[in-house]
């Protein structure tokens, strides 16, 4: 009986690309980044900020370097997610995508600069219709977020260095999409040894002014405890 190779004699022609879901909190909501397409395929649509990787290119290099060409900026929490290969998920040919979540302080990021590329923010409750498959994209990138969310600092990259118990509860209800019980998000908050209270107050929010918290890396490095 003849035994048939096992390996096609063709030679595979499959791209490889990372797609960057940016995710930012602003006005109590959180946001996410997209460009508007300026050519095809799916030209006029909406989509992720993406690119191919480079032959020399580590994926983790690949989603920086199209980070960094956008907004200029460096050293961006930024975690894989999910790869993304359906056969027909792009026109131009199979091509297979790794998708990285960033998370962005928007008090850093250049908006000029964005919008020469033709990028705006949007609300994730309100995101307009996606090219290829980027609103799967996004959806899985929000599950894993909230996920994460509750057991894991990486939150605290939405905001500046220093912030209110407040401010602190309004990003976890927007990302989360849910409403908190102030009691209980504050007696939760005040188990976590890493958030340290300081004798510093915000006066923007009302005459008495609120604390201001930082996070201290090398408590939560010792300890290793958080759940909010």
């Amino acid at each position: 009986m003849r035994i048939e190779s096992l390996f096609d004699q063709q030679t595979q022609q499959i791209k490889i690309a990372v797609d960057c879901i940016i995710f930012g909190f602003n006005n109590n909501r959180l946001e996410c980044l997209l460009i508007h397409r300026g050519a095809e395929p799916q030209k006029g649509k909406w989509s992720l900020i993406g690119g191919f990787i480079g032959n020399d290119e580590d994926l983790d290099e690949a989603a920086n370097r199209v980070l960094f060409n956008l907004s200029g900026l460096e050293n961006v929490y930024m975690e894989q997610v999910k790869a993304f290969g359906k056969a027909n998920r792009d026109p131009r040919g199979r091509t297979i995508s790794i998708s990285y979540t960033a998370l962005i302080l928007r008090s850093e990021y250049d908006d000029d600069r964005i919008e020469e590329h033709g990028a705006k923010w949007f609300p994730v409750d309100n995101l307009p219709e996606l090219a290829f498959d980027h609103v799967s994209m996004v959806h899985s990138a929000i599950t894993r977020l909230r996920r994460r969310v509750r057991n894991t600092p990486i939150a605290l990259n939405l905001l500046p260095e220093k912030f209110t118990i407040p401010q602190l509860q309004a990003l976890y209800e927007g990302i989360l999409n849910e409403s908190l019980d102030k009691r209980n998000f504050r007696r939760k908050l005040n188990q976590i040894s890493a958030f340290v209270k300081l004798d510093e107050k915000d006066m923007s929010a009302s005459r008495r002014g609120a604390f201001l918290y930082t996070f201290d890396q090398d408590r939560y490095n010792h300890d290793q405890y958080f759940n909010l």
